[in-house]
């Protein structure tokens, strides 16, 4: 028997449908002599400091550096029985077809359950860029040997237990030296500091006014260069106006806008966010939700071309595209395959790309975020095949009163591509102007030609600080950071990979170090008190992109085989000694933090802290929900808050004794036992007089 270990329930149904003959059983799907079987994501994790040495459970600095000498691996909860179902098929199993995501972590995923039931026989591997039913049959066709991904897997392990490495021991540190839960992360720290340097330069800025004069001239104006005295402005003003201006230089220059490429992950992020207004995780989410519909291809992908064994099949998809999206009637379609092929620049993914199921789809029964990214993802696809944007632009320098003023002005000569992203953006709702198509034509003129000044006026502006950040734009910044600084040769530069930097967004909102903020438009990313705190008692080495960058450069290495996952390792491990062992706490830094709130219990969802604010008792992770109102209709009703004393016996016992609840019923006061009963959504309370003893209402 042969048995495919898939990534996901999804993953799997659409290969035991390449296979045939599937019949369904508990935990899995048998296609003749073929087993199908899944995980959901990582049916493993690292066991926590404390599972290694009970006194762990203390946070100490005495004990760090924490660095395990084998590390130890736990069963997520959720995930037993199945993890169950894989190991009584593996034993009867011939050989296995690791059918991870293909990644490093779909290779780790798999080969980790392997590991775990000591699996010791054949191991193959198939690669599913695409889950539609011909990319599926042809990877069915392309199985190969899965000791060659060795690699993939050691890179992603070595990933992990160096982010475990840093983010327990440099956490720990932090919060015992300052007194509070400081999450600290080899990632996310610097693009905190990217985040928390920009809102420093904004506020250090001050605006410098300058002053330009525009002159109406016959069907366009000119305007000055920058002047920084109004007075010198206005003396231009009334020198131009009522005079005559000479065309000093009639410049025409024929220009052409290349297409833009496919999109990677980050790049459709970005777009989603400016356009659609969505989050760096909304738009994975629903990316990764077409791809297991067979509607685009694998999302986490960092290239932006495709092989050149996708030239052939391209027109066909491009025309069922197009046939698909609305915003393209009465637009000519072309495809100029050779623009977005590029087998050099393809790594593990191509880019991403509708699925010709998007003939058969209904559009309209998908949601509505799903069916918004795959119009972004189609309208690439049209717009990076289609012709050119080409345009005459004018540039026209005249002089009057012994001052120059300048004028620019286009004639679109071929829409091409442009065409396409206008019908797209006329379509949306609130749609985001194209500023880069605005400018007007400009009329015939000839160098020496005089023309009446019709009017004259100073304009005044002000030199502008830089942007806060939003989504958009810091994943850019992420892409980039450290760019400079890293080798030539480095595979994957800056903060994260397409893959995890919406993760890091979320983790810095749900810790409380960003807020995202509605302005305009706009959703802006802000840091919190802390988040500037944490970034000045930070060292360099923690907040600098370059650790980070360094790390997926040599992530790379042993990618390629090119360095031993044990020399990674070690070089962490030193630079975690070097700082529990020299970090000194900044001095007057008991004035940096917000007081740490008394924590009262833990949650029950979450297993995070529970304090008390002002209007009732929250879990201090802002991603969980869990809260106790002080004020809410029950509690009210009773005539009766919630104490400190109360909700501690309610989320240790689930049950607490209350004396003086009011009845409405009776207008008379009465002693009860609360029962807490949370749904996962809901926090409810009801009454338990079964202990009562001669009480009642």
């Amino acid at each position: 028997m042969r048995l495919f270990i898939a990534e996901k329930p999804n993953l799997a149904k659409a290969i035991a449908n390449g296979l045939g003959n599937g019949r369904t059983e508990s935990g899995c799907i048998r296609c003749g002599d073929d087993v199908v079987t899944w995980c959901f994501g990582h049916m493993l994790e690292l066991a926590w400091p404390q599972e290694y040495k009970p006194e762990y459970a203390q946070w100490r600095r005495e004990h760090l550096p924490i660095i395990p000498s084998e590390w130890k691996y736990k069963v997520k909860k959720d995930s037993a029985k199945q993890l169950a179902v894989i190991g009584s098929l593996l034993r009867e199993a011939d050989s296995v077809v690791n059918a991870g995501d293909p990644d490093r972590e779909g290779q780790l995923l798999v080969d980790e359950v392997l590991e775990h039931f000591k699996y010791r026989g054949p191991v193959a591997r198939i690669w599913l860029p695409s889950l539609d039913d011909k990319s599926v049959r042809i990877a069915l066709n392309g199985i190969k040997d899965n000791a060659p991904y060795a690699p993939l897997r050691d890179a992603a392990r070595a990933r992990s237990l160096a982010d475990w490495l840093v983010g327990i021991n440099a956490t720990r540190l932090f919060s015992v030296l300052y007194h509070r839960t400081l999450n600290i992360g080899r990632v996310m720290s610097p693009t905190l500091a990217l985040i928390v340097q920009r809102e420093a330069e904004i506020d250090a800025f001050k605006p410098v006014p300058f002053y330009t004069v525009a002159l109406e001239l016959p069907g366009f104006s000119a305007a000055s260069s920058r002047m920084d005295n109004k007075g010198t402005a206005e003396q231009l003003r009334q020198a131009s106006e009522g005079g005559m201006a000479t065309v000093k230089q009639v410049e025409r220059k024929d220009k052409t806008e290349k297409p833009p490429a496919l999109y990677d992950l980050t790049t459709l992020q970005r777009d989603a966010n400016r356009l659609l207004g969505f989050t760096a995780q909304q738009t994975l989410d629903y990316l990764q939700n077409l791809y297991e519909k067979k509607l685009c291809t694998y999302p986490r992908t960092d290239s932006r071309y495709l092989t050149s064994d996708m030239a052939e099949g391209l027109p066909v998809l491009v025309n069922l595209v197009a046939n698909a999206m609305p915003f393209r009637k009465g637009i000519a379609i072309s495809c100029d395959a050779a623009s977005v092929i590029n087998d050099k620049k393809v790594t593990d993914h191509h880019a991403v790309i509708p699925t010709r199921n998007i003939r058969e789809a209904d559009l309209s029964a998908l949601p509505v975020g799903e069916r918004a990214i795959l119009e972004l993802v189609s309208l690439r696809l049209l717009c990076a095949v289609a012709p050119p944007y080409t345009y005459a632009e004018t540039a026209i320098t005249v002089e009057c009163d012994g001052a120059e003023f300048t004028a620019k002005g286009r004639t679109v000569k071929q829409p091409g591509w442009r065409a396409l992203d206008a019908a797209y953006r006329a379509s949306m709702k609130n749609a985001e102007p194209d500023n880069d198509n605005e400018s007007k034509a400009l009329p015939e003129l000839t160098e020496g030609q005089e023309l009446p000044v019709a009017g004259a006026a100073v304009k005044e502006g002000k030199t502008t600080p830089p942007k806060h950040f939003t989504e958009d734009t810091l994943l850019s910044a992420m892409e980039t950071a450290g760019k400079d600084d890293m080798p030539e040769d480095a595979e994957r530069k800056g903060l994260g990979t397409p893959a995890t930097r919406a993760g890091i967004l979320e983790k810095l909102v749900s810790t409380g170090f960003l807020e995202r903020k509605k302005s305009k438009k706009t959703v802006q990313l802000m840091p919190s008190h802390d988040a500037i705190s944490l970034i000045i008692v930070l060292p360099e080495q923690l907040q600098s992109p370059l650790l980070t960058a360094e790390w997926e450069y040599r992530l790379g290495k042993i990618e390629r085989g090119e360095l031993a996952p044990e020399d990674f390792m070690a070089e962490i491990t030193a630079m975690l000694k070097e700082l529990v062992g020299t970090y000194q706490v900044i001095k007057g830094s008991e004035y940096l933090f917000t007081p740490p709130r008394e924590v009262v219990g833990r949650c029950p969802r979450c297993g995070g802290e529970i304090a008390e604010m002002q209007k009732g008792f929250f879990c201090q992770d802002k991603s969980c929900k869990f809260a106790i109102w002080k004020n809410s209709k029950w509690w009210a009703a009773k005539r009766k808050q919630p104490t400190k004393a109360i909700v501690a016996a309610l989320l240790k016992d689930g049950r607490a004794r209350v004396t003086g609840l009011y009845s409405e019923k009776s207008g008379k006061t009465y002693d009860a036992t609360v029962v807490l009963e949370d749904t996962g959504q809901y926090v409810n309370f009801k009454l338990d007089f079964d202990r009562q003893k001669g009480g009642g209402k």
